[in-house]
């Protein structure tokens, strides 16, 4: 899916004779870049939890998830805040810019949404009947999960930076 939406970016970018088009100003580098950078440091929070897990300690697991959580959903709240002032700008129907960006932009942060879904699953889960071994499992394919939702995000911002950059 990405990898068809950031060569798409691409694609329409090398096509195009100016990016983003007139009237639309160059995406700012400071407000996406802090926030990529907030949800990133989620990741030790995971490995943490992770480990925890492995470990057998329940209450260390849940703690750590449950840190990453409440910064994962901060990240969320000041993306879509970013998405907001973006709109007031240009929007996705406007021109093959902005139909690319907004469209990376929040398949994106729909996984990101999917994530946290999948936290509160996981720590209702192992709070409520202990680290068995499935959700032990369930702890580590959670981290995984968060290890490349990072990575991907991280892709994703380099991408919509681009033209700043």
């Amino acid at each position: 899916l990405f990898g068809t939406l950031i060569g798409s970016y691409f694609y329409l970018n090398f096509g195009s004779h100016r990016w983003p088009p007139a009237g639309i100003t160059p995406p700012e580098i400071p407000g996406p870049a802090i926030a990529t950078a907030v949800l990133v440091g989620t990741v030790p929070f995971m490995v943490l939890a992770a480990a925890a897990a492995r470990h057998g300690r329940r209450w260390s697991a849940v703690r750590w998830i449950s840190s990453a959580f409440v910064i994962q959903i901060a990240y969320l709240a000041a993306q879509v805040l970013l998405i907001r002032h973006d709109l007031r700008d240009f929007t996705p129907q406007g021109t093959a810019y902005g139909s690319i960006y907004f469209t990376l932009l929040v398949a994106d942060h729909a996984h990101v949404l999917l994530g946290l879904l999948l936290n509160g699953v996981v720590l209702y889960k192992v709070a409520r009947h202990g680290l068995t071994n499935y959700w032990l499992i369930g702890v580590r394919g959670l981290a995984l999960y968060w290890y490349v939702v990072a990575a991907i995000t991280v892709i994703v911002l380099f991408t919509v930076l681009s033209p700043s950059l």
